[in-house]
């Protein structure tokens, strides 16, 4: 009987052990801190080119090459890499783009990962290029005068209650595809918007990244730590 109790304990485990987690993680690790960034599984195309580019180091070196306080901190352009001081910078691909994937669930809260993208028709994103978001804080009036002047669209009711008491960008909400969100390490985030930048929005220091993918025991114990 006790041989019979100390199999099923360890049949338990074991299957707890080997359960996936319900998402996929990444750490974006940088001198001004690190962040981690669960994406979303709404938006399977851009979680999955996420990791793609991770794994083939795509990211490793880039700069977030344009941060603007109260808006976001933008990377991802390859060309960053090995850019000198002061060059323009944005305009770098990795030859592709992915088709939109907006949600009405999915918004531009205060550490939403966002997909950058020119002014294609399709709103298709940057295969590589992506931003987190800061934003600010906003009041009923200014939700209200945003949803007659420039959205023309009502942002949901729990959605609203996230940007008056967090923050965001909501004029951003059904134009850019939002894959994720930062769960750990917000305060990355506001440090590199708040650092000097030149005319192009480019920091002055360059701030380099260096992106994981979070392992699954590592993705597991994130997941009960914050019950995501």
């Amino acid at each position: 009987m006790n041989r019979i109790l100390a199999l099923l304990l360890c049949l338990g485990v074991f299957s707890a052990f080997a359960a996936k987690p319900k998402h996929q993680y990444v750490k974006i690790k940088t001198d001004m801190g690190e962040c981690i960034i669960m994406l979303y599984n709404e938006t399977p195309q851009h979680r999955d080119n996420f990791v793609s580019l991770i794994k083939k180091g795509v990211f490793e070196g880039t700069l977030f090459h344009r941060v603007i306080k109260n808006f976001m901190i933008q990377g991802g352009d390859p060309d960053s890499k090995v850019a000198k001081q002061g060059e323009l910078l944005g305009n770098g691909t990795v030859g592709y783009t992915i088709p939109a994937e907006f949600r009405d669930s999915l918004f531009h809260k205060k550490g939403a990962l966002g997909a950058a993208r020119d002014d294609n028709p399709e709103k298709a994103s940057s295969g590589s290029q992506f931003y987190i978001v800061q934003g600010k804080k906003f009041t009923d009036q200014g939700l209200d005068s945003l949803e007659t002047n420039r959205l023309h669209f009502k942002i949901l009711v729990w959605q609203r209650e996230v940007y008056k008491n967090l923050g965001g960008t909501p004029h951003l909400d059904r134009n850019y595809t939002v894959f994720g969100e930062v769960v750990q390490g917000l305060d990355m985030v506001d440090k590199i918007a708040a650092v000097s930048r030149d005319s192009n929005d480019r920091p002055f220091a360059d701030v380099k990244m260096s992106v994981s993918v979070l392992k699954r025991r590592a993705a597991k114990k994130l997941e009960k730590l914050y019950n995501l």
